[in-house]
């Protein structure tokens, strides 16, 4: 197939075959652009300037974030990803697949008195089990307070008294009720509105599966590994 960004009135190349350009770009975006994932989407924005400018439509990549991340719907998420650089196509670069363990470089000079932790972050996240959604939340972060700069970031998903209900089959056997639980997945995109980014700090499958000795409560857990750098907060 031959793709060219100047010329539109070429029907067929050297082969017979119909060319990018003699297809309408209706069709290109809602039949053919629609059906690709996002990487293959990003490949195919560089094939020609015509499919460049189609590839960029937002609404095609607020598509494909809320197909990935479904809590990205909410009306916070949509607030805070409208002043990104590229809306959700910066969230979705920022936050697929997971996180990138670039070094960071030193903070130094003028620039150390610039840096300053954002004062809010907003987390995202989804909890599937076998495929299907089982419940999604959006919360946000303070982040100026001694309590934060002094503990461990982490989030309470669930409200005071909230429950989620859940095919998990729970036959009084720990090692069957494990192992069920080890096919939920977590999804977590954070997004510091402040500075327009976002990153994935999903662990998906749960590294740990333990009952409460006491109350009898099984805690799932998951964990992300972070890199960190000199300068790095």
């Amino acid at each position: 197939m031959s793709y060219s960004s100047t010329t539109t009135i070429m029907a067929e190349d050297d082969g017979g075959r119909t060319a990018i350009t003699a297809v309408h770009p209706d069709i290109i975006q809602t039949l053919i652009l629609t059906k690709l994932d996002g990487p293959t989407l990003i490949s195919a924005s560089f094939a020609s300037l015509q499919l460049q400018n189609l590839c960029s439509d937002d609404e095609l990549w607020r598509k494909f974030c809320n197909s990935s991340w479904p809590s990205t719907s909410d009306p916070l998420i949509k607030n805070a990803i409208a002043a990104f650089p590229s809306g959700h196509r910066s969230l979705f670069s920022d936050s697929f697949p997971s996180i990138t363990h670039n070094e960071p470089k030193p903070i130094t000079g003028n620039n150390s008195k610039q840096y300053f932790p954002s004062p809010e972050l907003i987390s995202a996240v989804d909890i599937h089990f076998e495929g299907n959604l089982l419940y999604s939340k959006v919360l946000t972060n303070e982040t100026e307070s001694g309590w934060f700069m002094s503990s461990p970031f982490r989030i309470e998903l669930l409200g005071h008294k909230e429950i989620v209900p859940t095919p998990v089959k729970f036959d009084g056997e720990d090692g069957n009720c494990k192992l069920e639980l080890q096919k939920m997945k977590l999804s977590w995109i954070l997004i510091d509105p402040s500075r327009n980014r976002a990153v994935n700090v999903s662990s998906l499958n749960p590294v740990s599966v333990q009952r409460h000795w006491l109350t009898g409560e099984l805690k799932v857990r998951y964990s992300t590994v972070m890199g960190s750098g000199a300068g790095a907060g």
